[in-house]
């Protein structure tokens, strides 16, 4: 079955460019385009798309506040791609909900493969997003160091939080773990559910922000 996804963007060459650019693509279906993000919510009730590309800054509703509205629904991923990547946006999206960040002048491969891996499950970045963000962390001391939240993990729980913040799929996860790939998604889902997060994006930030790992180090030891 084709990856159906909604494109939610208040220019109309954008959104041209976004279906040109996944329509040529066999097992991706633009379903719709909604022109900001109070319409973008009406198209996900009527046609429930499994991804939505999501621009931040638009009328009457902007894309943050409608990804904070489809936090809760599991069955839509949100990937947030606008102009602007400032860090500020960043941080904003993934902690409103947002699987994925990209830049819109990201390469129509990046755009294809991040649609395809969110859908899978996965979460995606642009790298030089990336890099700013843990570089950020680098400097900021944790805000929630010793979070009593991370003792009701158990410890492939914990293996598994400890695999998402350092960038594997849950695929990769499997294979270190010598786990089958549905095993690691159950835990991927407890996990986030023990630890109050929407999604893997907000739990490689809690990863970070607790100091349970840190960048360049790798995940720590305990």
């Amino acid at each position: 079955m084709s990856i159906r996804v909604l494109i939610a963007d208040d220019q109309a060459v954008s959104r041209q460019g976004l279906r040109m650019i996944l329509g040529s693509q066999p097992d991706i279906e633009v379903i719709g385009e909604a022109i900001d993000g109070l319409d973008a919510l009406g198209q996900v009730e009527r046609k429930r798309p499994d991804v939505v590309l999501m621009d931040i800054r638009m009328p009457r509703m902007d894309g943050l506040e409608a990804t904070r509205r489809l936090r809760d629904d599991p069955a839509v991923q949100v990937i947030v791609i606008t102009t602007f990547d400032l860090d500020e946006y960043v941080l904003e999206a993934l902690r409103a909900g947002a699987v994925g960040f990209l830049v819109k002048d990201s390469t129509p491969e990046l755009i294809i493969d991040a649609v395809r891996v969110v859908h899978r499950g996965d979460a995606l970045i642009a790298p030089e997003v990336t890099r700013r963000l843990l570089a950020q962390f680098t400097a900021a001391a944790p805000a929630r160091a010793g979070d009593p939240a991370l003792d009701e993990l158990t410890p492939r729980e914990r293996d598994v939080l400890l695999g998402i913040a350092a960038g594997r799929s849950n695929a990769a996860i499997a294979a270190t773990l010598d786990l089958e790939e549905s095993t690691v998604k159950k835990y991927v889902v407890r996990m986030l559910a023990k630890l109050g997060l929407a999604s893997r994006v907000q739990a490689v930030i809690f990863a970070y922000e607790t100091g349970l790992v840190a960048p360049g180090d790798g995940p720590r030891a305990g």
